[in-house]
């Protein structure tokens, strides 16, 4: 049986790195990556890339090296892939951060909405209700990475994971914010239809003549923003659906549940006029 015998090299400089004697036909990629560890500790294998031509494609760790286009002296180009991290760990990371984050804006700590709403909790059962809900979410995320899933690939490069975190840590935090806010101020959907939320004692001017809608409230939370946050996830369907035909002036087309619409009738209708003694 004929051994083979192996050649690094770096993919850039083209620099010898380590020569292999005598290695098995039958060896893989992976037990070529062993041997390499060993010449040189600092790139474990998860952290090399193998190829047969420098700027080609990494090779897959179960390829055998007899089954190779490669003569009895195969020569292999190596890269540096950086430092590693296992899936496992990005997952709970990812998933762990939006849990922490969001009951910490749901319990009101300190630093967050000033003094006096420090550790009080929300009148409105919504809040509460958003709260399970996107803890049940996160963890049962959670419980799936550790018992569920299994990973083709054991690692990926440890500067991914900041731009990961940055994703579902910064949304977490976004969202936290205006629904547990203590100014937050649920929707009102009576009779089907999406009304702008507004306080019990609501001025007759800011009404919209021939209309029986009526103009968001003047405090900043009380805007349909912060308060759709939450419907939205279980109605945005019909609700944007019912915007797209009954808005004169439509934005540039309608984001609807199947994806973007165009309005071909952008600019058709005419807005309400407003009372004139309102800006």
């Amino acid at each position: 049986m004929k051994h083979y015998e192996v050649e690094i090299l770096d993919a850039r400089t083209r620099d010898k790195l380590c020569f292999l004697d005598k290695v098995e036909p039958h060896a893989t990629v992976a037990d070529i990556k062993n041997l390499f560890n060993k010449a040189h500790p600092q790139w474990y294998p998860a952290r090399q890339s193998l190829r047969l031509d420098p700027k080609g494609r990494s090779l897959k760790d179960e390829d055998v090296l007899q089954s190779l286009p490669v003569g009895t002296t195969a020569t292999f180009y190596f890269r540096d892939l950086g430092a590693q991290i296992s899936w496992v760990t990005v997952f709970l990371t990812e998933y762990a951060g939006p849990l922490l984050i969001y009951l910490l804006f749901y319990f009101r700590v300190p630093f967050l909405y000033g003094p006096r709403y420090d550790f009080t909790a929300s009148r409105h059962s919504v809040v509460h209700l958003a709260c399970c809900c996107h803890s049940f979410h996160y963890i049962k995320r959670l419980l799936e990475t550790l018992f569920v899933h299994r990973f083709s690939h054991g690692t990926m490069p440890l500067r991914n994971i900041f731009k990961n975190c940055t994703y579902y840590w910064g949304f977490a935090a976004w969202m936290a914010y205006y629904i547990n806010h203590p100014l937050y101020t649920p929707p009102v959907l009576p009779t089907g239809k999406l009304l702008h939320p507004r306080g019990p004692e609501e001025p007759a001017a800011c009404r919209l003549q021939g209309s029986q809608d009526s103009l968001p409230h003047s405090q900043p939370f009380h805007v349909a923003l912060p308060a759709g946050v939450l419907p939205q996830l279980h109605l945005r369907g019909w609700v944007l659906d019912w915007l797209h035909h009954h808005d004169p002036v439509p934005a540039c087309g309608a984001v609807l549940a199947g994806g973007l619409r165009a309005d071909g009738n952008l600019g058709a209708g005419q807005a309400p006029q407003l009372p004139a003694r309102l800006p």
